[in-house]
């Protein structure tokens, strides 16, 4: 207790008679040159524009690009397996995003010879730069509609916000990207039940064994682990659900 109260006096005394000093913090200030030259000013608009579309990568990526279907797919293997956390997310989402890369090359390539490199070279402005990339997007979403048979979508929201769209290239740039994230999802859940249905009949044949040897007190679901996993590896699993998922994009 003794030890205690003098710990507290010093620490007392230290801080009322010996305080410490502020560390001064940096002071931000924003100004705008009147005679600041316009190109300084279009690089200063470029690195806004930088940062605005760093901020917004993970919506444009889930959006825009393959990543919405294939981590849905993921998700299903993962559950249907069983083995919760394994894979983690991490490696999920970054086996997801390295698909997502190697399936969107094509039209990536094409913003970038269409629509980045000529505003990069000061060809065109950056109303006709956000202009061909979106028209390079749009066709990418439109394509996988129609792939799909998933027009409808379109329609079906058209109806909802009370617009009138006679067909698919007329939707507006919110209404084509609704339809078509509406059209991943279910084309994700499509492929997520075909996965599941092979490992349900491997629960049901462990339950059904460990029933008729009267093994109650045992979770199938314990049991049919380890042969779920053996299944899937000698039939190359990941490379089948990554095969299907690549040829699913036209």
């Amino acid at each position: 207790m003794k030890k205690i109260l003098t710990i507290g006096l010093l620490l007392f005394v230290f801080t009322t008679f010996f305080p410490q000093e502020e560390a001064p913090l940096p002071g931000i200030s924003i100004q705008v040159n009147p005679n600041q030259s316009p190109r300084d000013l279009v690089a200063t608009l470029e690195i806004l524009l930088v940062l605005t579309v760093l901020t917004l990568a993970p919506s444009i990526l889930m959006l825009f690009t393959s990543f919405t279907r294939i981590i849905i797919v993921f998700s299903f293997v993962r559950n249907a397996l069983g083995t919760r956390q394994v894979p983690p997310n991490q490696v999920l989402i970054g086996l997801a995003l390295i698909l997502t890369f190697f399936i969107m090359q094509p039209v990536w390539n094409d913003i970038n010879t269409n629509a980045l490199q000529p505003y990069m070279d000061g060809k065109i402005t950056y109303q006709q730069f956000f202009s061909s990339t979106m028209n390079i997007v749009r066709k990418f979403m439109i394509t996988e509609l129609v792939n799909h048979h998933n027009e409808d979508n379109v329609f079906v929201l058209a109806n909802a916000l009370n617009q009138n769209v006679q067909k698919i290239e007329d939707a507006s740039d919110s209404l084509l990207t609704s339809a078509f994230v509406l059209g991943e999802v279910e084309i994700g859940f499509k492929m997520g039940i075909l996965i599941y249905i092979p490992f349900i009949i491997i629960d049901m044949v462990v339950a059904s064994i460990l029933l008729s040897l009267g093994m109650i007190m045992i979770p199938p679901v314990l049991v049919s682990l380890p042969f779920k996993i053996l299944i899937f590896v000698l039939a190359n699993g990941w490379e089948s659900v990554i095969v299907s998922l690549v040829k699913s994009f036209g």
